[in-house]
């Protein structure tokens, strides 16, 4: 199982930017999937995160500005940040409660970081 993030880059403040995160490999079932992220110097923090559902929930910091969603049958959730601020930098992280077929529980599975600077 392989969580692959992208989408992340430079961006100025006030601007839009997209990151994706697909889950691959031999998976039975994806219950929530989440989105951290964590700032130059500070703790990893969660961001948002979305049922299997469609419910999502965010931080107070990204609410208004952040929306996630997923496409179930792709096995990947899409973060849109808008009226991104230079507070919003960080390494941005995605983490998937899945099920592989080896497995007869959920895992918490994370992916790679990916970098999103807001700056002018």
């Amino acid at each position: 199982v392989q969580l692959q993030a992208s989408g992340g880059g430079l961006v100025q403040p006030g601007g839009s930017l997209g990151l994706s995160c697909a889950a691959s490999g031999k998976i039975f079932a994806i219950n929530e999937m989440y989105w951290y992220r964590q700032p130059p110097g500070k703790q990893r923090e969660l961001v948002a995160r979305i049922t299997n559902g469609g419910t999502a929930n965010y931080a107070d910091s990204v609410k208004g500005r952040f929306t996630i969603s997923r496409d179930n049958a792709k096995n990947t959730v899409y973060p849109q940040m808008n009226s991104l601020e230079p507070e919003d930098t960080a390494v941005y992280y995605c983490n998937v409660d899945l099920r592989p077929y080896y497995s007869i529980g959920f895992i918490n599975f994370w992916g790679q970081g990916t970098e999103v600077t807001v700056s002018s």
